[in-house]
């Protein structure tokens, strides 16, 4: 008998907690919902301007609208990079010094300790061979953007989907989106077997906040399609904030 009041009092107590964090998260939802209006007026999807940018359109302006899209720290940026031999890849910061003998020494040192540090900035150059795909050797190039700026803010957000039922959570993600009048752009991921949903800001504002924009949009997706599991569903970026 004690063992069983014992039991049904730490059931009692876990239930209590449930119940309090249930609360919280109802509260934190009302609370999303009630900024909505405010936090989606300065969100935008920018390239829809009277001179639209399309395939034939000149590199100028094509460099333009990346820029004006993906806009991260330009004092840096990553390159991908992939090791055929063991098939694993990455991204690592562009550096004027990578493998030179005697001051790169990768991979024994990562980057963010290295002493010889020399990173490239974001340039019109090195965005022209991203869109491109080759470097100026007719090797594959691929750059990235570091989206958190030094103040905490961030330009856009991306939630990434992969496998599974990708396809069916980012248009879920989409048409959430569309529902609150948030401009969404849906990429398809490199595999080719996951997607990643782009939402676009007027202006920096906190990671935080577009991280909990995103929180929002997901779990508006899941009460309006219970049955949705997200299970594709990998990580925003910023993924911290």
């Amino acid at each position: 008998m004690k063992q069983t009041d014992a039991r049904i009092t730490e059931l009692m107590s876990r239930l209590t907690v449930l119940e309090r964090e249930r609360v919280e998260i109802l509260a934190e939802i009302n609370a999303l919902r009630s900024m909505q209006s405010e936090g989606t007026a300065a969100i935008k999807v920018s390239g829809k301007a009277s001179d639209p940018i399309d395939r034939n359109s000149t590199i100028e302006k094509k460099v333009a609208l990346f820029r004006g899209l993906f806009r991260g720290r330009s004092d840096v940026f990553p390159i991908r990079w992939e090791n055929r031999a063991t098939g694993r890849s990455g991204y690592a910061p562009a550096c004027a010094n990578e493998w030179q003998r005697g001051i790169c020494e990768k991979p024994k040192v990562k980057c963010s300790a290295c002493p010889n540090q020399a990173f490239l900035a974001v340039d019109d150059v090195s965005i022209e061979r991203h869109l491109r795909g080759t470097d100026a050797n007719g090797a594959p190039f691929v750059m990235g953007v570091y989206p958190m700026l030094a103040d905490n803010t961030c330009s856009f957000l991306a939630a990434d989907f992969d496998e599974g039922e990708w396809r069916r959570d980012a248009f879920a993600f989409r048409d959430s989106c569309e529902r609150h009048g948030i401009p969404v752009a849906i990429e398809r991921s490199r595999s080719g077997n996951g997607a990643h949903a782009w939402i676009f800001f007027n202006e920096p504002i906190p990671a935080a906040l577009a991280r909990r924009l995103g929180a929002f949009v997901i779990t508006d997706t899941m009460e309006r399609v219970p049955d949705i599991g997200f299970g594709s569903y990998d990580r925003f970026f910023p993924s911290q904030d």
